[in-house]
Order: C-alpha cells, then sequence, then structure tokens
C-alpha cells in the first residue's frame, strides 16, 4: 500500500491505515507492507509495517522506492491517490514510482475533478492508464471518471468508503465521559481548514442556543498540519474569535486531537446531530461523513457529491451551501421531531452494515485479483531498461529558530532585513537584556541548559561588558565592528539592564550566574535614583521586586524600591483626570509598564493605595487600546499621544502588545479577577492576527515576529525587539495555566 499513513495527520494517512488494518484482519496468512509518503524531512514514528518512506518533493525517491518493491516482489500495489499528497505539479512525482513498478497496480481516486487544469488532467490520464485497476467511492464519481476521463469502464471498482463496526448506541448514555450529560451535541470533526464551512454553523449557533440552551457543537480535530506550518493556529483562532464575537463560546466544544479510530467512535456515539457543512460541490468522499453516517448519526449536510448519494432518500438532510440560516432550519425541525430523526439514524446504521472496513477489505482483495490476473496477461517491460540504484534507508509552540539566528558570539543583532540579521545596525543593550530576561523566563517554564545552548551567558557577557564602571552606566549601541558607540546609554537602556540583572539575580539559575548578575546589579542600581524617565524607573523596578524574592533582606534595594515607586505614584496623583487617568500628558510607548510598576510593587510595599492607582490607571489605558472591534489597538508610534489630541492608530509595535499582556497579567496574579486575565488574552491575539489589519505578526515558518503593524501592512522585517516581546509574551502566557488553555490546547 502507497500513500501517506498515520501518525502523519490527514485524511488519506487515516484511510490507508484503516484499510491496511482491515485487510489484515481479514487476511492474516498474507504480507502487506506499506511505503509512507512523508511531507516532514524528519519523518514520522510509524508502525512497523511501514517498510519504505519517500520524501514527498524528492523524485529519485520515487524510483528507490520502486526498486525496493521490485525486489520484494509484492503481488500488487495498492495507491492512494490524492493531488496534494505527492510532489511535483499536480503531484505527477508519483508517477517516477508508478512507470518502473512490476507488479499491477491498484489506484483508488480519492479525488476526481470535474475541471482539472492542464498538469492535473495529464496525471489522471497517466494514472489511468498506467493502473491495471481504478477504485471509486461513489456512482457519481464512477460515471464522472467514464464520461470526463474516459476511463475503460471494465477497469473501474466501485468501493464505498468504509467505517468501523460499531454497535447501536443511544447518545445519552455515551455522553457521560465526555461531560456532556443533558447536553443536546452537534457534531463536526476532521483536520480543521477553510473550506470545511464551519463558520456557517458558528453563525447559526445564535438562534439555536436561544431554543435550545443545552446545545453544545463539538468540533473535534486537530488543525491540518499544513496550515500549522504556514500559519499556526490562526485559523482556529479565528473560528473561536467568531464564536466569542456570536456570543455562543461557551457552547463550542473545540478538541483539538487528532484522535484514533477507536475514540472517534465513543465522540461519534456521544452526538445527537451530525453536521457537515462543506463549501465546495465537488468533494468526491468525505471519510468523516462515512464514518458518522456507518455508525447511525442523523446527518445534516451541504449537497457535496458524497452527500448527494449517501443520504438520498432521506437518510438525512441537505442544505444549500454557505447558508446559516437553513443549518438553523435543519436542526430545529430534527430536534422537534425526534421520531424522525430516530428512523434517519436507524436507516443510516442499517446500510451502514453494508460498508463496514470487514466488507471494504474483500471488495478490495477481489479488485487485487482481477488485477493480477489482468496483469499477468500484459506486464511493463520498463523495469528491465534501468539499473536498480542503490536503496536509501494550537498557544503557537515556543521556537528560538530566529533567536539563535539573530545571536552570534557576542550578543543579539538589532535588526534583520526580512528574516535575515542586518549587520549595519549591529548590537544594543536593550535587546540583550530582553533576551537575557527570557531566558531566564524558559528556565521556569522547564527548559534547560542543552535546550538554551548558551544564550543566557551570551547575553549576561554583553551586559557585563556593556557596564561602564567610570561612570556607572550602561552602554547601549555597539557596533557590528564591536566598537561602543557611546560612553552612556539612555536612561530606559539602563533601566532595562537592571530589569534583567535583576531577574538573573533572583531566578533558579547556576550559582556562577547569580554571582554575576548580582555583582553587576549592586553596581548599577544606584543609577537608577538619579533617573527622570518614568519608564526607566518601572523597568528598574521590575527587576528590583525578582531581586528581593530572593534577598529581601537587602535593606538598601528595598530602599530605592520604594523611592522609585512613590515618585511614579506621585506622578500618576499629580497629572490623573477624571478623563486622563494617567501620570504624563501623553502616552508614548512601553506606556501599560507604568501602572504595572505601581500594581507590581504594592504587595511587597504593603501599599494598597499603589495597587488601586495601578489597576484604576491600567484599567482606563487598557480601555483606550480597545478598538470598536474589542481587539487590542496600541497607541501608534507615528507621533506622541498628547492629552486632547486625536490617538495615532499606527504604528503598531509588538512592544506594546507584550507590555499589555505583562500589565494585565500581573493584575490578575494581584487580583485574580478573570477580566484582567481576558485582557491578557485578548492582548497576546495581536500577535496572532487579532488586530486592525486582521494579519499575524507572528512568523510562523521563521520563530520571528514581524516589526510591526503599518496602516495598510506589516512590516516584514524581523527584529530583535519585536522576536522578544513575541516571545516573552509567549512565554508569560504559558506561565498562566488558563491561558494557555485558550491559546493553545482545547477546552
Amino acid at each position: 500500500m502507497i500513500g501517506s499513513y498515520l501518525p502523519r495527520k490527514c485524511g488519506i494517512a487515516t484511510f490507508t491505515s484503516d484499510l491496511h488494518h482491515a485487510f489484515r484482519t481479514q487476511f492474516s496468512h498474507g504480507e502487506c507492507l506499506v511505503v509512507a509518503l512523508n511531507d516532514l524531512t524528519s519523518g514520522y514514528n510509524y508502525r512497523s509495517e511501514v517498510r519504505f518512506e519517500v520524501q514527498a518533493s524528492d523524485v529519485a525517491a520515487y524510483q528507490r522506492a520502486a526498486d525496493f518493491l521490485n525486489i520484494e516482489a509484492v503481488d500488487v500495489v495498492c495507491l492512494q491517490h490524492e493531488f496534494g499528497v505527492y510532489g511535483g505539479p499536480a503531484g505527477r512525482n508519483i508517477l517516477a514510482l508508478l512507470k518502473d513498478l512490476r507488479a499491477p497496480i491498484v489506484t483508488t481516486l480519492h479525488t476526481v475533478l470535474q475541471n482539472p487544469d492542464r498538469h492535473q488532467e495529464q496525471v489522471m490520464g497517466e494514472l489511468i492508464r498506467l493502473s491495471s485497476r481504478l477504485v471509486v467511492m461513489t456512482r457519481y464519481t464512477r460515471q464522472l471518471l467514464l464520461e470526463r476521463y474516459a476511463a475503460p469502464p471494465e477497469k473501474v471498482d466501485l468501493i464505498p468508503h468504509g467505517i468501523p463496526d460499531t454497535a447501536w448506541a443511544d447518545p445519552d448514555q455515551c455522553k457521560e465521559p465526555f461531560g456532556l450529560e443533558g447536553k443536546t451535541v452537534l457534531l463536526t470533526f476532521g483536520l480543521l481548514s477553510p473550506g470545511k464551512g464551519i463558520e456557517n454553523v458558528l453563525k447559526a449557533l445564535p438562534r439555536l442556543v436561544e431554543k435550545f440552551p443545552d446545545l453544545v457543537y463539538l468540533i473535534l480535530g486537530a488543525t491540518h498540519p499544513h496550515l500549522i506550518r504556514d500559519q499556526g493556529e490562526a485559523y482556529r483562532l479565528s473560528l473561536e474569535l467568531l464564536a466569542e464575537d456570536h456570543g455562543v463560546l461557551e457552547n463550542v466544544i473545540f478538541y483539538n486531537r487528532f484522535v484514533d479510530l477507536d475514540e472517534l467512535t465513543e465522540f461519534i456515539a456521544a452526538a445527537d446531530i451530525y453536521i457537515t457543512p462543506y463549501l465546495n460541490e465537488a468533494q468526491a468522499v468525505s471519510g468523516t461523513l462515512a464514518y458518522a453516517f456507518g455508525c447511525g448519526k442523523p446527518v445534516i449536510s451541504t449537497p457535496y457529491w458524497h452527500a448527494k448519494e449517501l443520504l438520498e432518500n432521506d437518510r438525512g438532510v441537505l442544505i444549500p451551501f454557505n447558508d446559516s440560516e437553513s443549518i438553523v432550519e435543519a436542526v430545529i425541525q430534527m430536534l422537534d421531531h425526534p421520531d424522525r430523526r430516530e428512523a434517519m439514524a436507524r436507516q443510516a446504521y442499517d446500510l451502514g452494515r453494508q460498508m463496514l472496513w470487514s466488507r471494504s477489505a474483500e471488495l478490495y482483495a477481489q479488485s487485487f485479483d482481477r488485477a493480477r490476473r489482468e496483469r499477468s496477461r500484459a506486464r511493463r517491460a520498463a523495469f528491465a531498461t534501468r539499473p536498480l540504484a542503490r536503496l536509501q534507508g494550537q498557544l503557537p509552540q515556543i521556537r528560538l529558530d530566529h533567536l539563535k539566528r539573530l545571536t552570534d558570539s557576542t550578543g543579539i543583532f538589532q535588526h534583520a532585513i526580512f528574516a535575515v540579521p542586518n549587520f549595519e545596525h549591529g548590537y544594543c543593550t536593550d535587546d540583550n537584556a530582553r533576551a537575557l530576561i527570557l531566558t531566564v523566563l524558559l528556565r521556569e517554564l522547564g527548559w534547560d541548559e542543552a535546550q538554551l545552548g548558551g544564550l543566557r551567558s551570551t547575553y549576561l557577557a554583553f551586559l557585563f561588558h556593556a557596564f561602564n564602571g567610570e561612570t556607572g552606566h550602561f552602554r547601549n549601541f555597539m557596533s557590528f565592528e564591536r566598537r561602543w558607540l557611546e560612553e552612556k546609554g539612555s536612561e530606559d537602556s539602563h533601566g532595562r539592564a537592571v530589569w534583567a540583572l535583576g531577574v538573573c539575580a533572583g531566578g533558579d539559575l547556576p550559582a556562577s550566574d547569580h554571582a554575576l548578575a548580582g555583582h553587576l546589579f549592586a553596581r548599577a542600581l544606584p543609577a537608577a535614583l538619579t533617573f527622570t524617565s518614568l519608564r526607566a524607573m518601572a523597568f528598574s523596578l521590575f527587576g528590583i521586586r525578582e531581586y528581593l524574592v530572593r534577598f529581601s533582606g537587602n535593606r538598601q534595594v528595598a530602599q530605592v524600591q520604594e523611592t522609585l515607586t512613590e515618585r511614579i505614584f506621585e506622578h500618576f496623583q499629580k497629572v490623573e483626570q477624571p478623563d486622563w487617568v494617567w501620570c504624563e500628558e501623553y502616552l508614548c510607548y512601553d506606556n501599560p509598564r507604568l501602572a504595572q510598576a505601581l500594581i507590581g510593587s504594592a504587595a511587597q510595599l504593603q501599599r494598597p493605595d499603589y495597587l488601586e492607582m495601578g489597576l484604576r490607571a491600567l484599567t482606563w489605558l487598557m480601555q483606550l487600546q480597545l478598538s470598536d472591534s474589542r481587539h487590542l489597538r496600541p497607541v501608534g508610534s507615528d507621533r506622541v499621544f498628547h492629552r486632547g489630541q486625536e490617538k495615532p492608530h499606527f504604528d503598531q509595535q509588538p512592544v506594546e502588545a507584550w507590555a499589555s499582556v505583562s500589565a494585565s497579567l500581573e493584575a490578575y496574579r494581584a487580583t485574580s479577577d478573570p477580566v484582567w486575565h481576558e485582557r491578557a488574552k485578548r492582548s497576546f491575539e495581536w500577535f496572532v492576527g487579532r488586530n486592525d489589519l486582521g494579519l499575524a505578526t507572528y512568523d510562523h515558518t521563521t520563530g520571528g515576529c514581524r516589526d510591526g503593524l503599518h496602516f495598510d501592512r506589516l512590516n516584514e522585517n524581523q527584529g530583535a525587539e519585536s522576536t522578544l516581546a513575541f516571545l516573552l509574551a509567549l512565554g508569560e502566557m504559558c506561565l498562566s495555566r488558563n491561558a494557555v488553555t485558550t491559546l493553545s490546547e482545547i477546552r
């Protein structure tokens, strides 16, 4: 058998695996090996029946697979064909394997296109020519194959999609394991991707929930791996946001897993109605529809080819494409008429007994026998003309690919041209301080030294070198040639360095790192008392707080904390007005950090007035940063936003989203109020596409983050500040257990 194969997550992999299992169960005396197609260079952890692997894009690998099968002297080759599985234009790489095989070929056509492009038509023509038998799963597909592609009718076999053999089950008796007792369950399952029409069901839910308050919509399945590779979990997030925007998020369960067959049948058994709202009529076959139907589920479906045939004669309900109102009406009709729903389910279950995998295996065996008999009369000579070649053996995950790309033995580069480090602007203390904080955060998340690969030492060494002992201040900018461009950097860069050193000194790190960070922290801290920048004071306070968690008895550091916090508090008292709850007459950058500094220091200083002021200010700011669509809209960096002026909306910077995440989580820890957790979640969503442009700044393909949003486009450069802002925001969200559940796992 040739095709993709479990544990690869795709429909063809599931089909190939199920067919293999069914065939081996029915015909235990034979041997059935698998050639698996890989879409990842690393391959998969296959079971023992996978004897050969082919990289989809490597034409030579297909030829080697043909050599392997010929050497193994297999009797018949069963190919699962879908255009997207095999490399080359329209998947034509598979032809390099088929044309060199000595064994007869039985090709299952999972897709037969009514309007193919030139490449697809050529590939289909070659598949028909090279195959001894062609298997289709519906009458419509067979007719299309004969009329559109002139396939010889005598070589086409109709074998319905197999289904598991399950006992008839009452849904209400199967809901308890999922915590769905007393609920009416609508189910859609399969790999998530656009085109499945799930959005239309979500849009229908408000009216359905109004009539049936106990109704839940279970969306079962992982996001399609190709979508994950290109976009991460942006599509799943868009569905969650759509449900939230329609006020039905509590009635939707996203189960983000690629489940095995046994678990799948348990989910199906618990469903009252199965819905396939696909948008494409030319869906030749749907395994999910076959499984749900055969298990005796009443089905509501759009009229794609497979559904029209399977659900004819009142075996299900067909609704128009892209029509939420029709979904509402169909569900109401089914739920209001349980007798009809029961009859429909019984009819589906009875017909399903003819579609069991055991029956499919028998029909495939008959097709294999016919192919062998026909092949014996006309063997190919192609194998003899070519000598044998040598055989050759959901929250995004935190990835440091781009961070490591930006880092050399000196430190992290400030800027990038797209995703390539830009040497021209060299290094800065600001970014190395942020990077150092990230490495400590990753230690909290369980990363070990091997995973960090010495990054912390690099960034700590940079800060040590940046400190000018003669002035007591940090230098900030260093050229690519490792020349300092100043003797004294900005107050903000000094504050960020103090922040990073305090985190290092207070963290669970090796003793040598503690010693160096603590020594440098002590030398750098006095300068903080000279600051005029409130942001620099706030940054310093973050480091002081972490330092005091470990060294609470250091009275000198505690006095600096008291002094800096009081200064920020006094500015709030002086400037605050009913319409401007802030500590300055303007907003510019890293704004949430000022309120966060009060909130974070309040507990250690036992000052509830600091906490109250910080929460009030942060509430005002977060409301100011909320768009009409209720997503984060940070204050733009085009100009300083002075009180009384119109707020600038662009350019929006990733560092602002991180600050909003961090400050909101600080408020959540201080109050346990879930509102703050929700604000942190919304702020993080800015990175993954919930923003004014609807575009993700996080680049899943590189692991980096784009430098911001212009009014009309993304800034495609992926510099250190942006990438670190994303990684730090993600790390902080990962430390918040509830946030991880919302963004990377399924409720």
